[in-house]
């Protein structure tokens, strides 16, 4: 029986097993990437959810029976109008808005914003950085749709209809 040096079978086993430990440190780090985006785009839906957002922000939202209406066809605005003694306002087109907005930019909107009713500046302004900057993730994940919001019209100009009046 012929014996063979252990140095070379040693060598040739570490060369070997280099490679495999460069793919074995490399693998884990890309799944935990994406489960992490993923949790982040989850975390921002369900922010979006309870936050009211389409509520407003998508066409006919209550009227189809809130969540029946597929989320590809969400928080693309409404021309349904918001009256009061600020004028008319209309909720804005929200894919449109994140595909432009830098991350760091929302974030500060979303900490000093002050729009005109309804919208609920408050819960907004009051949020942690971390879920704002899901809700970007979560309205950037979704990409483009739709068309611009009507522009706000002044106190005193009747809108077109369908609008919600508010007491004056």
């Amino acid at each position: 029986m012929k014996v063979i040096p252990a140095l070379p079978i040693a060598a040739i086993l570490a060369c070997m097993s280099v490679p495999a430990a460069a793919v074995a440190a490399d693998a884990p780090s890309k799944p935990a990437a994406k489960s992490a985006q993923a949790k982040q785009i989850e975390r921002g839906r369900y922010l979006v959810a309870i936050m009211g957002c389409n509520d407003c922000h998508t066409q006919d939202f209550h009227a189809r029976g809130d969540f029946k209406i597929p989320e590809k066809d969400r928080l693309t605005g409404s021309t349904v109008g918001w009256r009061g003694p600020w004028g008319t306002t209309y909720p804005a087109n929200l894919r449109q808005y994140f595909q432009l907005a830098t991350e760091s930019a929302w974030v500060a909107v979303a900490k000093e914003v002050q729009r005109r009713p309804p919208m609920h500046n408050f819960s907004l302004n009051a949020m942690t950085g971390s879920d704002v900057r899901a809700m970007y993730h979560y309205l950037r994940h979704l990409g483009p749709a739709g068309a611009p919001a009507p522009s706000a019209l002044p106190p005193g100009k009747e809108p077109p209809k369908p609008y919600v009046q508010f007491p004056e």
